[in-house]
Order: structure tokens, then C-alpha cells, then sequence
């Protein structure tokens, strides 16, 4: 019978490897043993990908990785098969074994492995591609499932708040929120509220209400982002009250505008890598906001910039001045703080701008909270 010590000690046995085999225990033959072969082929194998004192490593075999990619889903739950990827690419350099149709069907896609394929992008061999169009839009299905309709519902929310007249005709009262503005005016004698201040629906329009211009920062360090910020982009442009614009620049900057309809042909029109311009992005983004008291501009960077942040500072200064409402966001990912340049954030901050990062899960939230025009700041400390 295994007791909790035992299994404790079998634990530290698969995470230490086979030096620790005396002060801990000895692994059974079957899927402990096959568990820690696959540990061991990628923990314990140098940087150059050749073999530790017990393995012989992933080297640069396809087959011998597709075999691996097999048994780590076999063996270990989803989250961790996707952090062993991960690890795979960081430290063996598999990235380029993933151009091989066979391996990509081995995986298990999450955004990381999207942000590795879009890395590759440019010297993907046409054999490979429709299976990476593949993968990435599973994982593009699987973020918008999770995100599309709470964005719907918390966008829409917010704009039907912000049509909301305080001269409505009486068809257009909303009961509700005027009885509850008018608590302070209650008559007890009459046993109801005498309203000071009606509160009214406002119409519907089919006219566009919001202009959102998001502008992203395509440099390696902000894969995750990317992808993410694709999603959300391609869902805010399915939505009639807004015109949505999506701009992803390194050092030079590309509207993707036009590919809105389907995230995966916006993602394949990104090159991940490169240098940082982000005042010229800053510049583009500004032509496109013609109706600036009606207008979100949401810069997604690190904020390393390579270009004249001067003149960042300076954009950034008249936009507010023009009216535009201006988020910045250090990184849209679940993968916790990222780095970035603490002088230009706080610039920005300076400037009223505050400048830090956000779960997709929270992102709906403070899209809301933008389009009302609300405290961002108080927002962003809350988190």
C-alpha cells in the first residue's frame, strides 16, 4: 500500500531525476519510468541539445521528437504538455523542427506555440503552412470562445449606458434607474418619489458610436499579446457601434485592418521579432482617429522604445489634448509581469496615462470602463 510519504518521495524522484534516486526512492518500471525518461530527455539535456550523464536527449531528430511529443501527452496533464513545449523550444531550439507537418500534429496548440509559428513565419515551407493555419486557428477558436461574448456584453453594456439622455421622452423613461436617482427626494406622506432628474433609454443607432484604434507591438517579447490582441480586435470589429482599426508595429508598422474578418489571416500578417518604433506607430494610429472625443486609442508595448520618445510623449500629449481617450497596456497576456521600460511607463503616467498589464479575462472589463470614460487609474490599482 502507498502511503503519503511514499508518494511524496516519488514525486521529488520525477522532479530531481536519477541523482536523487538514494535519498528518495526507486521508480517502478512502466509509466514511472517512461514519465522520467521523457523528463529526462529534456531536463537533462544541455543547452546544445546533446545528452546529460542519463539521456541522450531530443538532439535534432524529428522522429525521435514526434515520439517525445507522444509520450509527454500520454503522460502528463494538458497545462503541463504545453509548459514542456515550451521548454522544449527555450532550451533545445525545436523551434525549427516545428516547420515539419508531423510534429505540428503532435502538439498541443496554446497561444505560446502560436507565438512560435508566427516567429517562423517568413521561412515556413509551403508543406508546413496549411497545418499551421491549422493549429493556430484552433487556438484562435478556443481564446474567442472564451472571450467573444463577455466582450460583446460588457461593450454593449457600456455604450447603451453612454446614450443615455437626461431629457427623455416619456416612452423612453427608464423607470428603474430614475427611481433610484431620485431616493433623496422620497415623500413620506405620499408614499412615493417626486423625480427631480429623469433618466431616459437612449436610441438605438445603427450609426457607429466608438472609433477603437489598437495599436500593438509585434517585437518577440510580446507574442502572447499578439495573438490575444488579434482576437479581441477581429471581435470588436463584428460590432456596428464600432469602427475598430488594428496596427501591429516593430519599426515599421502595418495596418491590418482589412484582414479583421478572420484573426487567422491577421496573425500570418504579423512578424513577430525585430525593433520597436513606437512613435512612429503612434503617428499612424493617429491618422486614423478622426472623431477624437469619440475615439479609444489602446497602445499594447513593453515600451522599449527604439525610436524618438520624445516625440512619443509629445503624441501621446496632444491625442489627450484632442479629446482621445488613451490606454496603455504593458502586455495582454495571462503570463504574468512583464518587462518593460519603468522610465517611459512612468512618462506616461505623468501625463495621466497609467501604464500597465492586463489578463484577457479583465480585458472586456476595462474596455467597458474606457468606452464610459471612467477612472483607468483607480481601474488598473484595483487589480
Amino acid at each position: 500500500m502507498t502511503t503519503e510519504f511514499d508518494e511524496r518521495m516519488r514525486r521529488w524522484r520525477l522532479l530531481l531525476g536519477d541523482a536523487a534516486e538514494e535519498s528518495t526512492t526507486a521508480l517502478g518500471a512502466g509509466t514511472d519510468s517512461a514519465m522520467d525518461a521523457a523528463l529526462a530527455a529534456l531536463y537533462d539535456t544541455d543547452a546544445d541539445g546533446t545528452g546529460g550523464p542519463r539521456s541522450g536527449g531530443l538532439g535534432a531528430s524529428a522522429p525521435k521528437v514526434a515520439r517525445w511529443l507522444g509520450d509527454i501527452r500520454t503522460y502528463f496533464p494538458t497545462t503541463v504538455v504545453q509548459v514542456m513545449q515550451r521548454d522544449a523550444v527555450d532550451r533545445l531550439g525545436l523551434d525549427r523542427l516545428l516547420l515539419e507537418p508531423e510534429l505540428l500534429d503532435a502538439v498541443e496548440p496554446d497561444v505560446h506555440l502560436v507565438g512560435t509559428l508566427l516567429s517562423l513565419n517568413k521561412v515556413m515551407p509551403e508543406t508546413t503552412r496549411a497545418t499551421a493555419r491549422a493549429v493556430v486557428g484552433k487556438v484562435v477558436r478556443e481564446v474567442e470562445e472564451r472571450i467573444a461574448q463577455r466582450t460583446r456584453t460588457a461593450v454593449s453594456g457600456a455604450l447603451d449606458r453612454s446614450s443615455r439622455t437626461s431629457n427623455p421622452k416619456t416612452r423612453d423613461i427608464d423607470w428603474h434607474r430614475t427611481i433610484r436617482a431620485n431616493l433623496a427626494h422620497y415623500q413620506p406622506d405620499y408614499r412615493t418619489v417626486v423625480p427631480q432628474r429623469l433618466v431616459g433609454f437612449g436610441r438605438r443607432s445603427q450609426a457607429v458610436q466608438r472609433d477603437v484604434v489598437l495599436a500593438v507591438d509585434q517585437s518577440g517579447s510580446m507574442a502572447s499579446s499578439v495573438v490575444y490582441a488579434a482576437v479581441f480586435a477581429a471581435v470588436l470589429a463584428s460590432m456596428q457601434a464600432l469602427r475598430t482599426s488594428l496596427v501591429v508595429f516593430d519599426t515599421a508598422v502595418v495596418d491590418l485592418t482589412g484582414k479583421l474578418t478572420d484573426p487567422v489571416d491577421v496573425l500570418f500578417g504579423t512578424q513577430l521579432g525585430g525593433g520597436t518604433d513606437i512613435n512612429r506607430a503612434i503617428a499612424y494610429s493617429r491618422t486614423l482617429i478622426t472623431r477624437p472625443t469619440d475615439s479609444l486609442f489602446v497602445l499594447i508595448s513593453d515600451l522599449y522604445e527604439g525610436g524618438i520618445r520624445a516625440e512619443m510623449l509629445s503624441r501621446v500629449r496632444e491625442m489627450l489634448a484632442a479629446g482621445v481617450q488613451v490606454v496603455v497596456l504593458l502586455a495582454l497576456s495571462d503570463d504574468g509581469a512583464p518587462a518593460f521600460d519603468r522610465d517611459n511607463a512612468a512618462a506616461l503616467g505623468a501625463l495621466g496615462v497609467p501604464a500597465f498589464a492586463c489578463t484577457p479575462d479583465r480585458f472586456p472589463d476595462l474596455l467597458a470602463l474606457a468606452l464610459e470614460r471612467g477612472d483607468i487609474g483607480r481601474w488598473a490599482q484595483s487589480m
